[in-house]
């Protein structure tokens, strides 16, 4: 049997580099379909703990997604850091508001990862948060029995190095943002960052859905947008570049951290 030619050997390789190069674009339409037949619009929240425009967006506005359908067209991602700062050598991270909204954040990041599900870990951080909406922020542990929720997986989060894991990917997170963050609350709607404009999300998001199965919400909703800023009106929000609180409220977090510790040591 005669060898097969040089001419058809080029030609059998093109064939096949030709074969795979179909196939990999018919697997990446396939997976821009499934992603886009979802038709839910992302909506993310960067934020922090002590940030009063945050918490009181989070109580007063965002908890309406479960209102009316409109959770059904979200894809929610919340990223607990805002403006805090990773420091080198040892990447320690200082926040905006002291040391209690670095235990926060952690904790709320735990939360997120402990307990996946959008309805548990949002129930936990709306309590967290409407805490410090009320000034009753030292209370957050309280919430834990509120929910019926074990603090036990967020305690070993925290005390594993896990917690700090997950605010230094959220850090990165919010540093990538294009265009960058420069304040808080700084809510993404489509990728697309919408500013002071932040409590109508609602309204950002049914004007990005694509899907036919509209929700009540956003039927009841004005589609059009109203500047919330003037020109002579402060915005309501924590600036990344403003200068951080010097008072450490350091007793409390100590405790937190040595009584979680006791507690597992225990059991």
């Amino acid at each position: 049997m005669a060898s097969p030619s040089p001419r058809h050997l080029i030609s059998l390789f093109l064939f096949f580099q030709f074969l795979c190069f179909t196939t990999t674009l018919s697997l990446s339409s396939a997976v821009t379909l499934s992603s886009s037949a979802s038709g839910k619009v992302s909506l993310a929240l960067y934020y922090e703990t002590l940030c009063p425009y945050c918490s009181k967006f989070i109580v007063n506005h965002l908890a309406k997604i479960f209102e009316r359908g409109l959770i059904d067209i979200i894809d929610l991602n919340l990223v607990p850091y805002g403006n805090a700062i990773v420091v080198p050598p040892n990447d320690t991270i200082t926040c905006q508001h002291g040391e209690f909204e670095c235990l926060l954040n952690t904790v709320e990041a735990c939360a997120i990862n402990v307990w996946p599900d959008l309805n548990k870990h949002f129930t936990f951080i709306y309590c967290v948060e409407r805490l410090v909406v009320e000034g009753k922020y030292k209370e957050w542990e309280s919430c834990f029995g509120q929910m019926g929720l074990d603090p036990k997986p967020i305690a070993d989060c925290f005390n594993s190095g896990k917690g700090k894991q997950l605010e230094l990917k959220y850090a990165k997170e919010t540093n990538d943002l294009q265009p960058p963050h420069t304040y808080v609350p700084w809510v993404v709607v489509d990728g697309k960052p919408i500013y002071e404009n932040y409590e109508q999300f609602a309204t950002y998001v049914c004007k990005a859905y694509k899907g036919t199965a509209l929700p009540k919400a956003c039927r009841e909703l004005p589609l059009e947008i109203t500047p919330k800023a003037k020109s002579n009106q402060m915005l309501q929000v924590s600036y990344a570049d403003e200068t951080s609180p010097t008072t450490k409220i350091r007793s409390p977090v100590t405790s937190w951290r040595r009584q979680m510790k006791m507690t597992a040591s225990s059991e």
